[in-house]
């Protein structure tokens, strides 16, 4: 029996839960950027928070949403919530977060809740405070709320490339285009169009008063290999430490060696390593 039950938090605890978050600013923006927003209540941010550690002591989180994200989360709370959670069928289509704590909630949760699509098990997690020290690129600029229509195919075919599957197989693609089309109005979304086409795109996906998390980064394949990565993410650093926060994060598969050739150029310095469960 655990001596310290898993438990799920209120509007109550929302300081305590607050606190957690700010002890790890860069390895769960997406829970505080909910929590932010939506606070606790699971009914407004389609999401529960499990919290580990005495009432008056809160020492490790997991948000269980569309993703399950442990955070904060020592091994005792790691062995904590996969307990609590095996009580469950999975429902998340994802574990993201510190690899020692996804990879140790997949240890013990795997049989049950497996099998993986794909086990990603080693992301760096890059943080940047200052502008990168590249020439930036002129032509990249914020997406226009009338340019969506120009953006959708282009952020189809990243999170294709990405994920593995298409976002659009399930409502064709409704509700990913509402998604970016959110992005758009709110300022957080990065092209470069050439002739109507996009050939670069990010987005500031997560925004916290911590920092910006870049994803959704893709260039056209015709124009890869023609330096235009470097200068263009340099724009979106640039912009997103003006405007919108005080560092810039993101995450980015080990094995893609160009890609972390370009974030090392733009000043990215690392802050500790991802893992990913996809399912």
């Amino acid at each position: 029996m655990l001596t310290v039950p898993v438990r799920q938090l209120g509007e109550t605890e929302r300081g305590a839960v607050e606190r957690i978050l700010d002890l790890d600013p860069f390895a769960a923006p997406q829970v505080a950027e909910r929590v932010a927003a939506s606070g606790l209540a699971w009914w407004r941010s389609e999401g529960r928070i499990f919290g580990y550690g005495p009432r008056r002591q809160l020492e490790s989180l997991c948000w269980s949403g569309g993703h399950l994200t442990p955070v904060h989360a020592s091994p005792a709370a790691v062995g904590a919530f996969a307990e609590r959670l095996a009580i469950e069928e999975r429902t998340c289509s994802s574990i993201v977060g510190r690899a020692e704590a996804v990879l140790g909630l997949w240890e013990r949760l795997g049989e049950q809740w497996g099998p993986a699509r794909e086990i990603r098990a080693d992301q760096p997690l890059l943080v940047a405070d200052r502008p990168a020290a590249v020439p930036a690129d002129p032509g990249v600029r914020l997406v226009r709320p009338d340019e969506v229509d120009l953006l959708f195919p282009a952020a189809v075919a990243m999170y294709t490339e990405e994920v593995g599957v298409s976002p659009v197989v399930d409502d064709a693609g409704r509700g990913y285009r509402r998604r970016i089309a959110e992005l758009v109005r709110a300022r957080r979304a990065y092209a470069r169009i050439v002739d109507g086409t996009v050939v670069f795109k990010a987005e500031l996906a997560v925004v916290t008063r911590h920092t910006a998390q870049i994803q959704g980064v893709w260039v056209d394949p015709l124009w890869r290999g023609r330096g235009l990565a470097t200068p263009a993410m340099a724009t979106v650093v640039r912009d997103a430490l003006r405007r919108v926060a005080p560092t810039v994060s993101l995450y980015v598969n080990d094995y893609n060696a160009a890609a972390r050739r370009v974030y090392d150029r733009c000043g990215f310095r690392a802050a500790g390593s991802f893992a990913t469960i996809l399912f």
